[in-house]
């Protein structure tokens, strides 16, 4: 049976060969790759829309049926807003106002930095152990304003935004682009996001993921799985 145990950031796979010998296969950790938006960066509709509709039956109803999120992905793929407006307007005219509001006063559905997965990147940055990336699905008309205000987001080497690169996860197209772009191997790479559908996609390519739920939790899976402390 296939086992493994850790040094460092070292990763050990080990089996008993036919000769009671054992098989060691190393992989080391040079490279981790962190999701933006419910990693780092809070983020949510309803802060808005809580102050433009009086109950959350009113929320709800609007952000599953008109301003939806596989609408909003669509511009994190490089639709812009404004045809996107359009369009949308276009099927629902009574809700016009409404879906003007979404990119009018989408800063305010930031709800700020995620300060303990922002300490466990600082630290990893200060380790200078390990490669830092960023791979977002994001508005390219949009992000400007994240990387002005948030700048913890200058620390990563690189970062891809689906909206300039006409990618989003989880295609697997983008995980190739980022293992090329990024110069990195899938083995030597972890892939962190809070999407389950991103997570699932980045591991059949070959990258290690950590499907994030918490700072807490995050911290603990790096040290448990990676051997990384931070």
């Amino acid at each position: 049976m296939l086992q493994k145990t850790r040094l460092n950031n070292w990763v050990f796979f080990f089996a008993p060969t036919l000769f009671n010998t054992f098989l060691y296969i190393r992989i080391m950790i040079k490279n981790i790759i962190f999701d933006f938006g419910g990693v780092l960066i809070g983020w949510n509709p309803k802060h808005v829309f809580r102050k433009v509709f009086n109950t959350e039956e009113e929320v709800e109803w609007f952000l599953n049926n008109v301003c939806t999120m596989e609408w909003n992905e669509q511009q994190d793929g490089g639709k812009l807003i404004a045809d996107a407006e359009k369009e949308l307007t276009q099927k629902f005219p009574e809700w016009e106002k409404h879906i003007k509001t979404y990119y009018e006063r989408w800063h305010e559905m930031l709800t700020g930095p995620i300060y303990k997965t922002v300490d466990i990147l600082q630290n990893l940055e200060r380790s200078a152990n390990y490669n830092l990336f960023g791979l977002t699905n994001w508005s390219a008309e949009l992000f400007p304003y994240a990387k002005k205000h948030y700048h913890f987001l200058n620390g990563f080497r690189d970062i891809i935004v689906s909206g300039e690169v006409k990618l989003k996860k989880p295609d697997p197209a983008i995980y190739h682009l980022a293992l090329s772009r990024f110069n990195v191997k899938g083995e030597e790479t972890i892939f962190i996001d809070d999407n389950l559908r991103n997570i699932e996609s980045a591991e059949r390519q070959g990258i290690h993921v950590i499907h994030f739920s918490s700072p807490n939790q995050l911290r603990s899976e790096l040290s448990s799985r990676f051997g990384i402390n931070t």
